[in-house]
C-alpha cells in the first residue's frame, strides 16, 4: 500500500521592492540530490514540528535568513518511488530583505536574488513554477488583502 504523507516544505524567499519582486534561488550543491538544478528551500518537516515551524527552520538553515512575514500558500504532492511514497509539500512564502548576507548550508552551492521571470525560468520543476505564479497572484500587493487572515502565519 502506497503511504500518503505530509513531510516537507518548499519556501519561496521573496523581497517585494518597489522596482519589481526579488525571488531568491538556490542552486544544488555536488554530491546532492540534482545537482546543478535551481530550486527554493525545501526540505523535511522533523519531529513534531508543525509545518510554519519546519519553513522557517529550513528558511534558517539553508539561507540564515528569518522571515520579515510567512504566508502558507498551498500544498503540492509529488510521487518518491524509492519509498513508494506520496509526499504532500507545504509551500510557503516568505517575506525577507535581499540586502541581508546569506549563509548557504551544505546542500547548495549559490544563491541569486533574481526577477520575477527569471525565477519562473531558472526553477527546474513545473510545481515551483506553479507555486510562484500563485503567491503572485495571492500577495501581488505586498500581503494577501482580503484572505490575509488565512494565508498569514506570521
Amino acid at each position: 500500500m502506497t503511504e500518503l504523507k505530509v513531510g516537507v516544505v518548499d519556501v519561496f524567499v521573496i523581497d517585494p521592492r518597489p522596482d519589481g519582486w526579488r525571488v531568491l534561488i538556490l542552486r544544488r550543491a555536488d554530491g546532492t540530490r540534482c545537482t546543478g538544478a535551481w530550486e527554493v528551500v525545501h526540505g523535511r518537516i522533523e519531529g513534531d514540528e508543525r509545518p510554519e515551524e519546519g519553513a522557517e527552520r529550513e528558511l534558517r538553515e539553508e539561507t540564515g535568513l528569518a522571515p520579515v512575514r510567512l504566508y502558507n500558500v498551498t500544498c503540492h504532492p509529488f510521487y518518491l518511488h524509492r519509498f513508494g511514497v506520496v509526499q504532500v509539500a507545504v509551500v510557503f512564502a516568505a517575506f525577507a530583505d535581499s540586502e541581508a548576507p546569506l549563509t548557504l548550508g551544505v546542500e547548495h552551492d549559490m544563491a541569486e536574488w533574481v526577477g520575477l521571470e527569471e525565477a519562473l525560468a531558472r526553477l527546474v520543476w513545473p510545481r515551483s513554477r506553479t507555486s510562484l505564479r500563485d503567491i503572485q497572484a495571492l500577495l501581488s500587493n505586498g500581503d494577501a488583502g482580503p484572505v490575509e487572515d488565512v494565508l498569514r502565519v506570521k
